[in-house]
This record gives structure tokens, C-alpha cells and sequence, in this order.
């Protein structure tokens, strides 16, 4: 089971918040971490940029707001380099054609958000740059989500539900069996934006093989998705929970197995 610790914009521009992110991803048992990257510039609407937005950092215009939550190159590689010394794969969100150049140099995969699988010339462009392409399926029509596919032949497709947090009767997790069904020769995977883990560990046995969660120190920090995530105790609740459950599936489709410890109670109870 491959697991992303989604830390998306959680950092709020620190880096050392980002850093410990990473070492609690990797404590927990998180085999990648993700951040997102833009370029407000091309990103942010031309209406909303001069919106001015309250902030812990004072009053400032949103397009500030946005530039000042952003790493630039030189800090993306000395999380790249932290990371691998965390022997923890990082990664990214691409949100433009310029943040995709700047990852691309650094890292083998890339992940188009699901705001943006219906950008088709994206898709595509950011599949001939990255190795592995991610794509995430939330608030699309089957029609979009088969565009996408079409167009940059992902190596992973993850259903999601875009709402933060999603209602757990909106979450249609047996989507994932119908993913398995029509993409045979793609990995299935899970983001989930729900409260809570258990709906998570209900996708294992669904089969998918990546599972990303948002991760954050604190549900009470800054920012708009801090609520949605898992903290650092849910962090690794989730991790212990999702070895739990793969042991449980571990055995192959066939007939019932005879383990030592049921014999050994079948000599007591059976004589």
C-alpha cells in the first residue's frame, strides 16, 4: 500500500512547519508526502487578486496572500533534499505549466488536483514531463474523468470527494470498484477529505493500492483545509490501522485455511 501524507498548503509558507510535517509523515508510516504548487501570477482570477483577504499575517491583497504561502525553487529542493533524508518520497500538486517545469526537474511524479483534470492542455503537458502522473477525480462527470484519462494516460487514478470535509454519504467509495472494472492497467487509489478514518480503511478491501489523506500539527491552525485533516494522532491511528486491516486480507481467494492456533484449540474443544 502506497500512502501520500497530503500537506497541500497546510504549511502556510513555513518551512519548518512543512519540515515537521515531513518527520511526522515518515514516524507514522506515510511512504510520500505531498505539498501544492502554483504560480499565483497565472493562478489566481484576475478579479479576486486585488480582494483584500485577512490574514494572521495582517490585511493584504489575495494575490500577496497567495505569493507569500508559496515556496519558491530554492526552498522546493531543500524540502526534496530533507525528505530524502527522511527516506520519504516528495512530491507535488501542479497547478499551471510553470509549477510543472519546476517540479518536474526534481521529481518523478507529479499529481493533476481534481479542479484541474478538466484543463486538458495541462494534463497533457504534464504528462510528458513527469515519469508517474496522479490524477483525482473529485466534483467531475464520468465524461471529464475519460477526457483526462485520454489525454495523459495517468499511472494512478484516485477517487475523491471534493467537499472538505465530505459527507460520508456523498463519499460513493463502491466508485472505486467501478474504476477497477474500466481501468484495468491503472493503479486505483483513494483521496479522502472525510472526518475521521474509518471510511478510508473501508477502501482497502476495495482494492486500492494508494491512499492520501491531509495531514496538519493542528485542525485549529490557520487555513482552509487544516479542519479536513488528520493530526498527528490521527496520522498514526490511520497508519496502524491500515496494517491492521491488510493482515487481515493477506491470504489469497481460495479455500479456508487451517492455522496452528485454531488446531491447537480444536484438540480442547474437539478432543
Amino acid at each position: 500500500m502506497n500512502l501520500i501524507a497530503e500537506i497541500g498548503i497546510n504549511h502556510n509558507g513555513d518551512i519548518e512547519i512543512c519540515k515537521k510535517l515531513i518527520y511526522l509523515a515518515k514516524l507514522a508510516g506515510f511512504n510520500y508526502v505531498k505539498i501544492q504548487k502554483r504560480n499565483p501570477d497565472i493562478c489566481v482570477p484576475l478579479l479576486q487578486k486585488d480582494k483584500l483577504k485577512s490574514t494572521p499575517w495582517g490585511e493584504m491583497k489575495y494575490i500577496d496572500y497567495k505569493k507569500k504561502i508559496e515556496f519558491n525553487e530554492e526552498q522546493i529542493i531543500q524540502l526534496i533534499e530533507y525528505s530524502k533524508s527522511m527516506d520519504i518520497i516528495f512530491f507535488a500538486s501542479v497547478w499551471d505549466k510553470d509549477s510543472v517545469d519546476i517540479m518536474s526537474k526534481h521529481c518523478d511524479y507529479g499529481k493533476i488536483p481534481s479542479a484541474l483534470i478538466t484543463n486538458l492542455e495541462l494534463c497533457e503537458y504534464a504528462r510528458k514531463k513527469f515519469t508517474n502522473l496522479i490524477i483525482s477525480t473529485g466534483m467531475s462527470t464520468e465524461e471529464e474523468i475519460e477526457k483526462s484519462v485520454g489525454i495523459c494516460n495517468p499511472d494512478i487514478i484516485m477517487h475523491t470527494n471534493s467537499t472538505y470535509p465530505s459527507p460520508e454519504n456523498e463519499l460513493n467509495l463502491r466508485y472505486i470498484t467501478w474504476l477497477k472494472n474500466k481501468y484495468k492497467d491503472k493503479d486505483i487509489g483513494y483521496s479522502g477529505h472525510e472526518s475521521g478514518i474509518i471510511p478510508t480503511l473501508i477502501t482497502i478491501p476495495l482494492g486500492v493500492t494508494w491512499i492520501e489523506r491531509h495531514v496538519t500539527l493542528d485542525k485549529d491552525m490557520w487555513g482552509s483545509d487544516q479542519k479536513a485533516s488528520l493530526d498527528p494522532i490521527e496520522m498514526f491511528e490511520l497508519c496502524k490501522n491500515i496494517k491492521l486491516v491488510l493482515s487481515t486480507l493477506m491470504y489469497e481467494l481460495g479455500p479456508r485455511k487451517e492455522f496452528h492456533s485454531e488446531n491447537e484449540k480444536k484438540k480442547s474443544l474437539r478432543g
